[in-house]
């Protein structure tokens, strides 16, 4: 899995749409004490992104996030690529390589998007990139839609799931993933 395309902005995206935040989820979770607070987007081509500076709270090695939070990036964004189907679905695998280490303090890009969707599975994969464009993980997962009588209970149970308006508007505007580009591509 490769990039090809700049990384340039947001800005040129004609239709950007914030999904619902919860209270305790360890990446979205507005409550959480010791959560990420993200904040994800669905862009026109269906591909979920969100953005992230990562902190010394999530290192590894000093200076480096820790490898299991960029597998909770991933696997959360590639199974919100599901929202706009209003499908919920649980991971049953994710296969993650790294590629070079994230630095903290300097904001990556977490992209998802749905490779295949049957009618009880989804494969997905993504990547997380970092400031100038390069890879630093790519990923690619599968996920298992859970029943209705799961979904209603996990609704009931969360209690909140809400689209939070942006405190900064402008964050939706400073992603990094061209409009119509293909993002995302099996290595070449």
């Amino acid at each position: 899995m490769t990039i090809r395309s700049p990384i340039t902005g947001w800005r040129h995206l004609a239709q950007v749409e914030k999904q619902p935040n919860s209270r305790y989820c360890f990446l979205c979770g507005l409550e959480n004490p010791i959560g990420l607070k993200l904040a994800f987007y669905a862009d026109e081509a269906n591909r979920v992104i969100t953005r992230y500076v990562p902190d010394a709270p999530h290192q590894g090695y000093p200076g480096i996030l820790h490898g299991g939070i960029i597998c909770a990036l991933l696997d959360e964004t590639i199974g919100r690529t599901l929202l706009r189907e209003n499908i919920w679905a649980m991971t049953v695998e994710l296969n993650v390589r790294f590629c070079k280490p994230v630095p903290l303090g300097q904001p990556i890009t977490v992209v998802g998007e749905i490779v295949r969707l049957r009618s009880r599975t989804m494969e997905g994969r993504g990547q997380v990139l970092l400031a100038d464009g390069s890879v630093a993980a790519s990923a690619e997962a599968k996920y298992i839609r859970l029943s209705e009588a799961q979904t209603q209970r996990f609704r009931e149970e969360l209690g909140f799931w809400q689209v939070v308006p942006d405190a900064n508007p402008e964050r939706a505007d400073s992603s990094e993933v061209e409009p119509n580009s293909p993002v995302l591509r099996n290595g070449e």
